[in-house]
């Protein structure tokens, strides 16, 4: 599950995502109003953790904006503002949910999960031929079979399902898998696609050479 982070707290922040790096999300943090709103035009993700006093553009105000555009991910607010005008407020701006500073992080990722149900169903598993991924719950099966990957070979896998039928670069799925600044091994995705082709198959994904990787249209 990709999650957005916007958090100016760095000490909070740098708990959140650790935390759920933790538990295998893929996290990408910003610390302002404007990196927000960049990022989230740049990416797409499963659900954005928006903290409300962010510099240089609130986070109501990010929220507005997402939401004028018609963008329907789901956003949980993180907030020191624990008034009933408050919550009332940013629920109408457009949050999905409100937790309220200080939480438990076994809260907040209760809280996620219980988004993502309401978020998503059985129309959002991704399927090729007898492989199906789950990215709720954050599972591969083959002819119904388990298939034990690493958060990095899923998240690839997942990106190639999601585009299948298109190539991807090296450059855009070392994007989508590592952090930005992140110090990434020059043969990182060779890797990955090598540990998932002993996995799954080496039919499954095909080199374009000089451009990138691709998983044909499911059939």
């Amino acid at each position: 599950m990709r999650v957005l982070l916007v958090e100016d707290d760095e000490l909070l922040g740098d708990a959140i995502r650790a935390g759920l790096m933790q538990e295998h999300y893929e996290v990408e943090w910003v610390t302002d109003g404007h990196a927000a709103e960049a990022v989230l035009l740049a990416r797409d993700f499963d659900i954005v953790l928006l903290d409300l006093n962010l510099p240089l553009r609130g986070g109501l105000e990010v929220l507005r904006r997402l939401r004028i555009d018609h963008r329907t991910v789901p956003v949980l607010v993180l907030t020191a503002r624990d008034t009933l005008a408050d919550r009332v407020q940013g629920l109408d701006s457009g949050a999905d949910d409100y937790l309220v500073k200080p939480f438990d992080l076994v809260e907040l990722y209760a809280r996620m999960r219980a988004l993502m149900r309401r978020h998503r169903g059985p129309h959002d598993l991704l399927h090729h031929a007898d492989l199906v991924l789950d990215p709720q719950a954050h599972r591969v099966t083959r002819a119904d079979q388990p298939v034990e990957l690493t958060p990095r070979e899923f998240a690839l896998l997942r990106a190639l399902l999601e585009n299948s039928g298109r190539v991807l670069s090296r450059a855009r799925l070392e994007e989508l898998l590592y952090p930005q600044g992140a110090d990434v091994g020059s043969n990182a995705i060779e890797v990955h696609v090598h540990h998932l082709r002993r996995k799954l198959g080496g039919e499954l994904i095909q080199t374009v050479r000089g451009v990138g990787y691709l998983v044909p249209r499911g059939r």
